[in-house]
């Protein structure tokens, strides 16, 4: 009965799930970045006024001390903060900062790419063109030079960080149109008079999203890295605000006698970007049903 019992609750689990959890790397990658995400929302909101607050009596105080609190457990920096709570609201800002770009990219290289693969006249040739010119350009050296003229500053830093990543995802949407227009359930939906425009979101999206989708989530990594740089070089965030870059810029000058200080936000920045790699590559396999046999094949060595 109790095995009967642990095979039901097992069933009700999403298989997604099952397979990812038979995967020691993938399974912990998810785990680390459930925790990480977990901690850029709540714990900003326990400990964030001590990411500000100077301390004077912990100024360059190690970690593993817990003298001051748990909040100090991973050590201060030079004004004596706490790199816990900077670490937690540098995760907020370096994770929102790159999803709201994702986000953006996403949607706008794959609204443009939908139309250049749909039309077959001058205005998917002019997109066509104009995403060469972008990516012409290097996209570090884009970025410099936007955020140089402009400014630094957050909208700024998505702008660009969106716009660099624009042809990647616009390129990807219209190979994928390319082949699905010429489906039969297409010729069909236009043979019974349906207009370009419910041919476009109705029937070719729907299709080219799963696609889309994994590009981003293996593109996410790639943007917290460019984010990274760029507020290392101190053309990101800005003072007050900060991220897990321009932590390592405020550390690297205190290597010799306190290396916690760029230490942890460079580790945090090592991790996060690992497993989402991990994770991406996962997921990969999993969407793509060619590939998903390699999982299953897994689950049953294991049995």
């Amino acid at each position: 009965m109790e095995t009967q019992a642990a095979q039901k609750r097992a069933s009700r689990i999403p298989l997604p799930f099952k397979l990812l959890f038979r995967d020691p790397l993938a399974g912990a990658a998810a785990v680390f970045l459930i925790i990480v995400t977990a901690c850029a929302i709540i714990a900003p909101m326990l400990i964030g006024h001590l990411a500000e607050a100077p301390n004077f009596r912990a100024r360059n105080m190690a970690p593993f001390s817990l003298e001051q609190g748990f909040a100090y457990i991973l050590g201060a920096d030079t004004l004596g903060r706490s790199l816990l709570a900077r670490l937690a609201v540098g995760a907020r800002n370096t994770l929102g900062i790159a999803a709201i770009a994702v986000m953006c990219s996403l949607l706008i290289g794959g609204t443009l790419g939908l139309i250049a693969g749909y039309s077959r006249g001058w205005l998917g040739n002019a997109i066509m063109r104009a995403t060469d010119i972008v990516m012409s350009f290097p996209s570090l050296l884009l970025a410099l030079i936007v955020l140089f003229s402009l400014g630094p500053s957050i909208p700024n830093l998505i702008l660009v960080l969106a716009i660099t990543r624009v042809p990647i995802y616009l390129r990807t949407t219209r190979a994928e149109v390319l082949e699905v227009r010429e489906r039969m359930f297409v010729s069909a939906a236009t043979a019974l008079g349906a207009s370009d425009l419910r041919l476009i979101f109705s029937h070719i999206a729907p299709m080219v999203l799963p696609t889309v989708l994994t590009i981003g989530a293996i593109d996410f990594a790639t943007v917290v890295l460019a984010e990274s740089s760029l507020s290392f070089l101190g053309l990101g965030i800005q003072a007050p605000a900060f991220t897990w870059g321009s932590m390592v810029a405020t550390g690297r000058g205190y290597l010799a006698n306190a290396w916690w200080v760029a230490f942890w936000p460079g580790l945090a920045i090592l991790l996060t970007t690992l497993s989402l790699n991990i994770l991406s590559s996962w997921w990969r396999t999993y969407a793509d049903p060619h590939q998903r046999w390699r999982l299953e094949l897994g689950k049953k060595e294991r049995k």
